[in-house]
C-alpha cells in the first residue's frame, strides 16, 4: 500500500472514499482476463479473424499508445475506439458478456473492512465497467450494501483517467475533491487525476491491502 497526500493517520476533514472495483475490491486474475477478452473475442467476430489476431491488434495498439505517452495506457473502450468500435458497443458487450459470478465468491473480510469504514465516510466506486456489471460485482463480492451510487462507463460514456467519472462522483457525495481519498490498483487510472483534483490517494497491490486501510483511520 502506498499513500499520496496523507499523514501516518487519515486526518478528520476526509469525509469520503472513491474506490475502484477490478483488481482492487477482488484479486482474480482470470476473471480480469476474461473482462478484457470476451470484447475482444466479440470484436474478432465483427472482423471476420481469429480471436489471436485480435488479440495481437489490441496488445500492439496499447504497446504503442504506451511508448508515444511516456508509459501511461489505454483503457480497453478507448482502444477500441480507435479500431471503429464504440464506446456504446463496448458498454453493451460488458452488459451482456460479463458474469462475476462465475469468478468471484463472497468476501468475509472485505465485508467486514467496508461496514468498518462506513461507520465514518460515505463510499462510492468509480469504474470502467458498465454499472450493471460493476453491480453484479460487487453483489459477488457481498458488498453491495455498501455502495448507494456506482459511477460506471455508461454514466458518463468517459473511461478513467477521464475527469468526468470524479466529478460526478463528488457531486454524488456532496463532496471537494479535498475531502476525498481515491483507492485503487492502478496509478495512471486511479490515483494521478485525483491528486491532481486535490484528492488524496491509496494505491493498492489487490484486496489484501484493502484490508488493511482501517487501520489509518481513527474510527470508534
Amino acid at each position: 500500500m502506498k499513500t499520496f497526500n496523507l499523514p501516518s493517520k487519515i486526518p478528520p476533514y476526509i469525509k469520503g472514499f472513491i474506490f475502484d472495483i477490478d483488481s482492487t475490491l477482488y484479486t482474480s486474475p482470470k476473471y480480469a482476463f476474461e473482462q478484457v477478452d470476451c470484447q475482444v473475442r466479440e470484436f474478432a467476430k465483427l472482423r471476420e479473424i481469429s480471436a489471436d489476431e485480435a488479440r495481437k491488434m489490441v496488445a500492439d495498439y496499447r504497446k504503442k499508445f504506451a511508448e508515444e505517452h511516456n508509459g501511461s495506457k489505454v483503457s480497453l473502450g478507448n482502444t477500441l475506439l480507435n479500431f471503429g468500435i464504440p464506446i456504446e458497443q463496448s458498454i453493451e458487450w460488458r452488459k451482456t458478456l460479463l458474469s462475476p459470478q462465475k469468478f468471484l465468491d463472497k468476501d468475509n473480510k472485505l465485508i467486514a473492512e467496508l461496514k468498518t469504514l462506513s461507520r465514518k465516510y460515505k463510499l462510492i466506486c468509480v469504474t470502467n465497467n458498465p454499472v450493471l456489471p460493476a453491480r453484479k460485482t460487487l453483489e459477488a463480492l457481498g458488498v453491495s450494501e455498501f455502495f448507494e451510487n456506482i459511477v460506471g462507463l455508461d454514466t458518463c460514456k468517459k473511461s478513467k483517467p477521464a475527469k468526468e467519472p470524479f466529478i460526478y462522483a463528488l457531486k454524488l457525495l456532496h463532496l471537494h475533491p479535498e475531502e476525498c481519498i481515491a483507492v485503487g490498483d492502478r496509478f495512471d487510472l486511479d490515483i494521478a487525476l485525483p491528486l491532481d483534483m486535490g484528492m488524496a490517494g491509496i494505491l493498492v497491490n489487490g484486496v489484501e491491502e484493502v484490508y488493511q486501510i482501517s487501520k489509518l483511520c481513527d474510527i470508534i
